[in-house]
């Protein structure tokens, strides 16, 4: 059963720091929510980034309702719901589906390489979704992950009727230089310039995590005009700044990777590498750690990662000097006009 509840120091972080920042309004525009009694398809990873799965056992639509009024009080808040990526496919798009007309939840279809693009335009109508959103675990299961290509689980058939439709698609890019990737950076731009009508969120500023992430991909995407990003999981200053030069306020907006982004962390990086660390409580997330991210301290003022992605943001908006409206923009705007915009 998930359940969140702030401590002294979430509310004292968002009394001090956030009250005034925060607009009336919020839209997240990445929440994973799923169930435990929905069927895995796949099963969690052992070793590599596998910390997600540390943080929380589920999210229901009522889990949702619940933890927002605690993590923003007083903000009307609306969530763009998916699925969870190791879920049955099917059960859990059906669960989205159901939740998300109860509630009024935008939603988007989790999808699989093994689905035509006409079975993907079948079940995204029948299910009133707005788009899609892939994951690069429903791949071909004999292409390596370290090989996986946008095009290996996000299918130019895919691309083709989510351009006829326009609908939104959001997009964890694979790889492991992740954004600076030129392999991801050459597919973004075919979809860029071959699929004008998809709406493509590139999720988590492109998992650029730390200034080495980055490289010079903006160079390259500040070209595009059609293209958006949101800085879910993204505790990094570098990258949301680096974006908003990039593009402008208009194409990044707010999310939050919820549940995973309530684990209590802070994040630091390797001064060399750039590889991050999440260092958390002891007796929170089972130690010993099998992945290398994590990392435990015994700070007494430790967060969510919720928290220090919208501290990480208030950082570049007041050393970029962005107005109230930018802002208003990127925490809820940009997103509204992208659902109003499937509707």
């Amino acid at each position: 059963m998930y359940s969140y509840k702030p401590t002294d120091v979430d509310k004292h972080i968002f009394q001090t720091e956030l009250d005034n920042f925060l607009p009336d309004k919020i839209l997240d525009c990445h929440i994973h929510m799923w169930t435990n009694d929905i069927k895995l398809h796949f099963k969690p990873k052992a070793k590599g980034s596998s910390w997600v799965s540390l943080a929380v056992s589920e999210l229901s639509a009522e889990d949702i309702i619940a933890t927002h009024k605690e993590i923003y009080p007083g903000r009307e808040v609306v969530p763009l719901v998916f699925g969870k990526t190791t879920c049955d496919i099917y059960e859990m798009n059906k669960y989205v589906e159901e939740k998300g007309k109860q509630y009024g939840f935008p939603t988007l279809y989790r999808s699989g390489h093994m689905q035509s693009g006409e079975e993907l335009e079948e079940e995204v109508k029948k299910g009133g979704f707005l788009g899609l959103k892939p994951y690069l675990s429903w791949r071909a299961p004999y292409i390596p992950v370290a090989e996986t290509r946008i095009f290996d689980f996000l299918l130019p058939e895919h691309l083709e009727v989510a351009n006829k439709n326009g609908w939104i698609v959001i997009l964890h890019i694979p790889r492991n230089e992740r954004l600076r990737d030129k392999v991801n950076l050459a597919q973004l731009m075919e979809i860029e310039e071959k699929y004008p009508n998809v709406k493509l969120v590139v999720a988590h500023v492109g998992r650029a995590y730390s200034k080495q992430d980055l490289g010079d991909a903006f160079d390259l995407l500040k070209n595009t005009k059609n293209m958006q990003f949101d800085f879910s999981a993204n505790v990094c200053d570098d990258a949301i700044k680096a974006c908003i030069e990039a593009v402008g306020t208009k194409r990044l907006m707010f999310g939050t990777d919820m549940p995973y982004a309530t684990m209590r962390m802070f994040r630091t990086t390797d001064p060399d590498t750039g590889f991050y660390f999440n260092n958390v409580p002891p007796g929170l997330y089972g130690e010993p750690f099998t992945d290398p991210h994590m990392k435990l301290s015994d700070r007494e003022d430790i967060t969510t990662m919720l928290y220090e992605q919208l501290r990480a943001f208030k950082r570049v908006a007041l050393d970029m000097k962005l107005k109230d409206s930018d802002v208003e923009d990127i925490m809820f705007n940009n997103a509204k006009n992208l659902i109003d915009s499937c509707k």
